[in-house]
């Protein structure tokens, strides 16, 4: 396979990452809806659509700003809008969304989780994002660092590297059918899937990026680690003072 992937789209080629990316989002949203008419939980409009537009403007912010952050110093050398909105991390955009659902959940009076719902929508968007990223190989900094392990990849420059998007989508795929086999052994407080599912993917991404191309902000730990630390804490202590469990089914 030859790196970057690119698509022939209006006469203009496109990586295959931002095509992905965009696919993943569309799809991510309709398996969203869908699981929604099919939930017993009922969701008003009102509460719905505040927690639509909550998640995307924190999601949308977040992601620019921790992907800028990244590279604080690059990011004050040359001054770019384009630079800027082109920079984005899947971590800042899940820790800043969660924060602008819990403000739109504020303004609505809405007090019950509303996140088991996102969790298997999200997975399966944040999966084919990854392919996107994968296909894109070096060119955009979703890549590992070199490696002489049987994993390693060619992914578009002279060096073995760790193919990071790959190791994700297969996390992933192991955490969907964890939280898929925990549910039906459970029935379990609004909202916990959700929890188990932000534990373990920044507990994984926290791991990962020691393997991936970063400026060591504190110590040997770049921002996007440091984001996780940040959101693994906040899990502690949710899941640590949530309801007691309900009855089996």
């Amino acid at each position: 396979m030859d790196f970057p992937v690119t698509f022939q789209i209006f006469d203009k080629t496109v990586l295959a990452h931002p095509v992905f990316e965009t696919l993943g989002i569309f799809l991510g949203m309709r398996f969203y809806y869908f699981s929604k008419r099919k939930s017993p939980e009922k969701i008003s409009f009102n509460t719905s659509a505040a927690v639509i537009i909550g998640a995307t403007a924190g999601a949308l912010f977040g992601s620019k700003l921790i992907g800028n952050l990244e590279n604080p110093s690059a990011l004050f050398q040359n001054i770019s809008l384009k630079e800027i909105w082109s920079n984005n991390t899947i971590v800042g955009g899940l820790a800043f969304g969660l924060i602008g659902v819990e403000l739109a959940k504020k303004i609505v009076g809405h007090k019950e989780s509303t996140g088991n719902l996102i969790v298997f929508p999200l997975i399966f968007a944040i999966i084919i994002g990854r392919i996107g990223c994968f296909l894109t190989g070096i060119y955009e900094e979703t890549y590992g660092i070199p490696t002489d392990s049987v994993f390693g990849m060619h992914l578009g420059d002279k060096y073995l590297r760790h193919p990071v998007a790959l190791y994700e989508i297969v996390f992933l795929i192991l955490l969907w059918i964890f939280l898929k086999t925990l549910a039906k052994k459970r029935k379990y407080p609004s909202g916990f899937l959700f929890q188990i599912f932000m534990m373990s993917y920044f507990t994984f991404r926290f791991f990962l990026d020691f393997i991936k191309p970063r400026v060591e902000i504190i110590g040997s730990l770049g921002t996007i680690q440091l984001v996780c630390i940040c959101v693994i804490i906040y899990y502690i202590y949710k899941i640590k003072n949530r309801k007691p469990l309900f009855r089996s089914h």
